[in-house]
């Protein structure tokens, strides 16, 4: 896979997303950092889809450039990070560890990198692994695509008052 090429004028991918990130909170930049850093390792492969929506920042880690290749994100909100599984209910989770309502993805919450070392963790990254379709190439080196800037953006950074009282922002 090669890598596009950015337009003149344009920030390289990776400066962009250190831009995205240090719009939260120090704590949870440190999150999103690491579990970027950690997904990037076990998917060296995978091309790394940006979206800087209004509710979230979503890194995606997929097989190809297409958003329904996706195998699991580091899904970036101001009052912490996920990762979130494209396709978590498809997936076998006997400690029922995948949280969310929705039908098709599901998420973990992200507290820190002990996360990772979860063998139930483990196990479920090799299972939406190995259910991606295409599969991630076994050679290669992955690159990094920004998809999209949402012009309006929730707040990046909880208010102090929000975070001592557990509270999510408004909406």
């Amino acid at each position: 896979m090669a890598a596009p090429k950015p337009q003149t004028g344009t920030p390289s991918p990776s400066k962009q997303v250190e831009a995205f990130i240090r719009k939260f909170n120090p704590a949870v930049a440190k999150l999103a950092r690491s579990g970027r850093a950690a997904m990037r390792k076990r998917f060296p492969t995978a091309v790394e889809l940006v979206y800087d929506n209004y509710n979230a920042l979503a890194l995606g880690f997929a097989t190809s450039e297409r958003t329904a290749d996706v195998i699991v994100s580091v899904a970036v909100y101001a009052n912490g990070v996920n990762l979130y599984f494209m396709y978590g209910r498809s997936l076998p989770d006997p400690n029922k560890l995948l949280q969310g309502e929705g039908n098709q993805g599901a998420f973990i919450r992200f507290t820190d990198n002990s996360v990772l070392d979860d063998p139930a963790v483990d196990a479920l990254l090799t299972a939406a692994t190995k259910h991606a379709r295409p599969p991630l190439p076994s050679t290669g080196r992955g690159y990094t695509v920004v998809k999209s800037i949402s012009a309006k953006q929730r707040p990046r950074r909880l208010q102090k008052a929000q975070r001592a009282s557990g509270k999510k922002r408004p909406k």
